[in-house]
């Protein structure tokens, strides 16, 4: 036989497998659509949480492809009934009452609602829902049309995951292996490089909080990452390279330091979790260590650099350049440029335009930055950015190597919090004010 032959064959025989692969996966595909239509009519508890197994079974086992097709039919196929909707709105237009309108809203409730509430009642529900829609998400980006079944279970999320739900862990090097696993795992902010870096991080100079969901007892939410030191440092350098002072060393330290903070879980994303669960943080640490006298972070600005290379290119820019600054701004490419002789004129230039950033690049009401929007919902003030903070590829690639201290004043916590989330306040200190005050010329440059 020759070589070609047998090639053909094996390529036919690939193919044959490809489309039974993909017949037995549209079968599921489509079992699994007419097994959700069965379970949101179904009465019984017991027979509705059997099914609910089966279909979140049947789903782990779809392609990508079907997975998708699957979140595509739960968009056009488990819709309001639009007779039921139209009726309960003219009945409510007739006579507004409490009782109308309560029919209102049950008529105009997406049945994919009461499916996810019924899925979740499995003993896996919760965990294999989380999961799922760290799948959806993951086809958003190409199919926006698919938002609607993200909100649906982004609102029963938010309700499920609330932080009342919550509970604080501290994480120790005795903690069980598979958690301190996940730790490494989920760090996205400093890479953790295997384990003597994440015994240094557990050191009696650190602190690290977990917190978890009942539903989800093995699996935290979120990594809250603490180093004690004296003053607010301003390089991520100084607080990862620190010397470990030793077991039961005497920790003169007067300033808890948030260097990383993580989210774990992909599929809740965008969950908000409330506001204060940084202050259950300092509230810990401040009954264990009484002689602290400051709370804050030491934060990147993910989106600095994006909004900037936006700024410099787009003809709606908010801020105008002259031509010096623009050739100097051009230098920004790559991680060479912060030991060139550029970048000391560039520090007042860059200082001035994060701080403008931080304080008036919006996404609605709110700042665009996403870690600014984070700790000031939490009721952290603004108070210093520091220059080359972190020269990693990653923090000059995002931040401009530019990072922020957030302080979180125990006393002003609250009012701080209730200014921004009721008046879009932002709490800072004068050195931004200072910053901000007069924009630095590039005539001479």
């Amino acid at each position: 036989m020759k070589a070609s032959s047998l090639r053909d064959i094996i390529l036919t025989l690939a193919a044959g497998g490809l489309e039974i692969f993909e017949r037995t996966t549209g079968r599921r595909q489509e079992d699994i659509v007419a097994m959700c239509r069965r379970l949101v009519h179904l009465k019984g508890e017991a027979s509705a949480i059997s099914l609910g197994d089966k279909i979140l079974t049947t789903y782990k086992g779809l392609s990508t492809r079907n997975r998708l097709q699957f979140f595509e039919r739960l968009l056009t196929e488990f819709m309001p009934d639009s007779r039921r909707l139209d009726e309960a709105i003219a009945a409510y237009q007739r006579d507004p009452n409490a009782n109308t309108a309560a029919a209102l809203q049950g008529a105009a409730e997406s049945p994919r609602q009461e499916l996810f509430r019924v899925l979740n009642m499995g003993p896996d529900g919760t965990a294999s829902i989380v999961a799922m829609r760290a799948d959806l998400r993951s086809f958003l980006a190409e199919n926006p049309q698919l938002k609607p079944v993200d909100g649906d279970m982004m609102h029963l999320l938010q309700s499920w995951f609330n932080r009342g739900f919550l509970r604080i862990e501290r994480i120790s090097w005795k903690t069980p292996a598979f958690i301190l696993e996940k730790l490494i795992e989920y760090e996205s902010v400093h890479e953790i490089r295997g384990w003597e870096d994440l015994h240094r991080r557990l050191a009696d100079d650190r602190r690290c909080f977990a917190f978890f969901h009942p539903a989800l007892p093995d699996e935290p939410l979120i990594f809250v990452e603490v180093a004690l030191t004296q003053e607010l440092p301003a390089s991520i350098h100084d607080v990862l390279s620190a010397k470990n002072p030793g077991e039961h060393a005497e920790i003169k330290a007067d300033a808890a330091i948030f260097y990383s903070i993580n989210n774990c879980q992909p599929g809740l994303a965008g969950v908000s979790f409330g506001n204060f669960l940084i202050k259950q943080v300092t509230d810990s640490l401040a009954e264990e260590i009484p002689s602290l006298k400051y709370y804050a972070t030491l934060s990147p600005v993910p989106g600095f650099l994006a909004w900037l290379k936006q700024q410099l290119t787009t003809p709606q820019r908010v801020i105008a350049f002259s031509e010096p600054e623009l050739l100097l701004l051009s230098q920004l490419e790559g991680s060479s440029w912060c030991e060139d002789s550029k970048a000391q004129q560039l520090k007042p230039l860059l200082l001035y335009l994060c701080a403008y950033y931080l304080l008036y690049a919006k996404r609605g009401d709110e700042p665009r930055d996403p870690v600014a929007r984070f700790h000031l919902r939490n009721g952290a003030r603004l108070e210093r950015i520091n220059w080359l903070g972190d020269r990693s590829e990653k923090g000059l690639r995002e931040s401009a190597g530019l990072l922020v201290n957030y302080v979180y004043d125990r006393k002003a916590v609250a009012r701080n919090h209730e200014v921004y989330v009721n008046d879009n306040e932002i709490v800072h200190s004068s050195m931004i004010d200072h910053l901000l005050k007069k924009r630095p010329s590039l005539a001479a440059v």
